[in-house]
């Protein structure tokens, strides 16, 4: 018999025009021996080793309006349900917990909202995966970057640049000593700007920066690959070159490449989470990040984007703070603290609020596309004015007031204050 401690609980926020306590014994049921109604060769011995069990219903206010409506109509009852999976039933596999206790839950009848809200781990996932192999310290190790934010741009325009237009944006912003570039999520290796030439292009003016000041700039390669041979060859060719990091679309190649190239990888492993929000947009559907994070936690990457504040998407700034804190938050022994990166519309008018409403740590890296490359006074003067947003914000000095003796500041504030977009 399984004993108590060994168990994975799931929470689940539910919605339906009936018995909330109903459908969670439903979704314990299907999620696990499968069968709602007991069948033969269901016996208390199978089911003690590996039926899921509802521990606890939680009714939250009633919903008079369906979040997303099924063919019943009237009043529509919600409640948060926890549900104990065995471990037995499970192991340390996350494609076998993906299944069981997320993956088949929205084909369930009877909910008109389903959503994964909580996840907890035994103590038997200690140990099972690398977790990040450099995260935050690492980061800032590599980066030379200490007591501030880690301060980064992207290559804009996201796409259509050939190797040497990208590599006259990067030398601008290395020039002025940024800590961190990054490939665009949606550049991997098209035929007019080859991941090799692109390399090619701009390792070498890295390399010389770094041979000049001590410090080396961070460039995260779009190496995402669905082959994971032609990832690592990917990998390869930038660790070769001297690269030091590799921006990857987990959701595009899944959890099985993630594990295969943290095994191998000698970079940094930056997560670009684009398809997250097909999976939680919604507010009745999808699962939260909280328990989305814990599984590429685990799976080994290292730097994680996550939004940011007054972003130019549809995220509010309480989902990002969330974010930011279930990234905090200690997950077993699972490798380095992972690295926040704050981004999406970003530029020094959201430093001092990120600063607030995060802890006041200095614990993330601070990713401006447009703030930085679309700056009045060039790229370089981008970096100057995000690196005085964060200095005000620390010394809590309002931000025009402290753009008064920082020219590139206050082209800044000229720029992209009263809501325009970054």
């Amino acid at each position: 018999m399984t004993k108590p401690s060994e168990f994975i609980r799931l929470t689940y926020l539910i919605e339906t025009p009936g018995s909330p306590e109903k459908l969670a014994a439903k979704i314990a049921s299907d999620q696990s021996t499968g069968t709602f109604v007991p069948l033969p060769g269901e016996t208390e011995e199978l089911k003690n080793r590996v039926a899921a069990r509802v521990v606890a219903i939680r009714p939250l206010p009633p919903a008079l309006v369906p979040s997303f409506p099924s063919d019943s109509t009237g009043p529509f009852n919600r409640a948060e349900a926890d549900i104990d999976f065995p471990f037995d039933a499970i192991g340390t596999d996350l494609s076998a917990l993906m299944t069981i206790a997320v993956g088949g839950l929205f084909a369930i009848k009877g909910f008109s909202g389903i959503r994964v809200v909580d996840m907890k781990l035994p103590d038997a996932f200690r140990g099972a995966y690398l977790g990040p192999q450099f995260g935050i310290a690492g980061s800032r190790r590599l980066t030379g970057v200490q007591g501030r934010p880690i301060i980064g741009t992207i290559v804009k325009p996201a796409l259509g640049l050939r190797p040497p237009e990208t590599a006259a944006l990067v030398r601008d912003v290395i020039e002025a000593d940024v800590d961190f570039v990054k490939d665009d999520e949606k550049l991997m290796s098209p035929a007019y700007s080859p991941l090799a030439e692109r390399v090619k292009a701009v390792m070498p003016m890295i390399l010389e920066r770094e041979q000049k000041t001590g410090r080396k700039v961070m460039y995260a390669w779009g190496i995402s690959a669905v082959d994971p041979d032609e990832m690592m060859r990917n990998h390869d060719l930038v660790l070769k070159a001297g690269g030091n990091c590799a921006v990857i679309n987990i959701n595009s190649i899944g959890f099985g490449a993630i594990a295969f190239l943290r095994k191998r990888s000698g970079l940094v492993l930056h997560a670009h989470r684009n398809g997250w929000d097909m999976l939680t947009r919604h507010p009745g559907l999808g699962l939260d990040f909280k328990v989305y994070q814990q599984f590429w936690r685990l799976l080994g990457v290292d730097q994680f984007q996550i939004n940011g504040i007054r972003v130019k998407y549809w995220e509010p700034d309480e989902s990002f703070v969330s974010s930011f804190k279930a990234l905090q938050q200690p997950l077993l022994d699972a490798g380095e603290a992972v690295l926040p990166v704050a981004g999406s519309g970003q530029w020094g008018g959201q430093a001092a609020d990120t600063y607030a409403r995060t802890g006041r740590t200095l614990d993330l890296m601070y990713l401006c596309g447009g703030g930085i490359v679309s700056h009045p006074g060039g790229p370089g003067a981008g970096v100057k004015a995000v690196r005085q947003a964060w200095e005000a914000a620390v010394a809590g000095v309002p931000l025009e007031i402290y753009a008064k003796d920082h020219p590139e500041l206050a082209q800044s504030i000229a720029k992209f204050a009263d809501g325009k977009e970054a």
